[in-house]
């Protein structure tokens, strides 16, 4: 705890003396995921894959399916940081009920190589994997449903049938906001490191939110999973995110956080009535 008020302090100290600095260490961090330790039953699963690396600009990008090809087709977007292998419980229930099963890694996540990603990257790719495979069915954690979302909201020629997103963020200044409290950065760091994302990614931090993106999507039907409980991202973003998309509804749960609700027999059967 002491540390942590250390660390802090020193951020604020080195924010109002270097902040051009320390926004683009910011967003260095924003833009670089860290790559996390895939567990071993995701290994287990991730080899059952068909797998496939396919090139997109700078990237590889690791791809994988399970199961035989059907009009049951599913696609799976995991969350930011996260990876594949994360569905792995999901995607057993799924070939249990004999879905065709697609996944991938986001540039610089899991098994693709890495690099410098933003928004766009991850929401490219989704766009690619949704139109090769001809996806009608998808599934999103956390930031997936960031990546798909504005991926549909731009390509309207899409048609998907059922998407379920398994918690959404909607604003993306509130994670800026969030960040920058919890690590301390000044408002001027905040603003010049608003101004560098808007520059470098060419979007408008206020515009870029889940709500918005999905007035403008051509999904015939939407569920919404979110823990009442979830640390990570609050309920109320999802909360929000339903209330704006006619076609959607939202499930509130308990007892799974934010990433237990990928590992959690309840939340499984809720996914498989819903697409049934």
């Amino acid at each position: 705890m002491m540390l942590q008020r250390l660390t802090k302090l020193a951020i604020k100290f080195i924010s109002i003396a270097w902040p051009t600095f320390v926004a683009n260490l910011a967003y260095n961090t924003l833009t670089n995921p860290k790559v996390k330790k895939v567990r071993p039953h995701e290994v287990r699963m991730l080899n059952k894959a068909q797998k496939e690396r396919v090139k997109f600009r700078h990237f590889e990008i690791q791809t994988y399916k399970w199961g035989k090809k059907t009009n049951k087709k599913i696609l799976l977007v995991h969350g930011w940081e996260g990876q594949a292998g994360n569905f792995t419980d999901i995607i057993e229930a799924l070939l249990s009920n004999h879905y065709y099963v697609i996944a991938f890694d986001a540039p610089s996540h899991g098994y693709s190589s890495t690099g410098q990603t933003n928004l766009f990257d991850f929401s490219d790719v989704v766009l690619k994997m949704i139109r090769e495979n001809d996806c009608k069915q998808l599934i999103s954690h956390s930031f997936g449903g960031v990546a798909t979302s504005y991926a549909l909201s731009r390509n309207n020629d899409i048609e998907i049938d059922k998407y379920i997103l398994l918690t959404t963020p909607d604003k993306f200044i509130d994670r800026i906001d969030d960040v920058c409290q919890r690590v301390g950065i000044s408002y001027t760091v905040k603003s010049k490191l608003i101004d560098k994302i808007e520059k470098e990614i060419k979007i408008n931090v206020k515009d870029a939110n889940v709500s918005e993106f999905v007035k403008d999507v051509n999904v015939r039907q939407a569920l919404i999973i979110h823990d009442r409980d979830d640390k990570v991202i609050p309920i109320e973003q999802s909360i929000n995110v339903n209330n704006n998309w006619p076609i959607c509804s939202i499930k509130e749960i308990e007892g799974t956080g934010h990433f237990r609700i990928l590992r959690t027999k309840s939340v499984n059967q809720l996914i498989l009535n819903f697409l049934s």
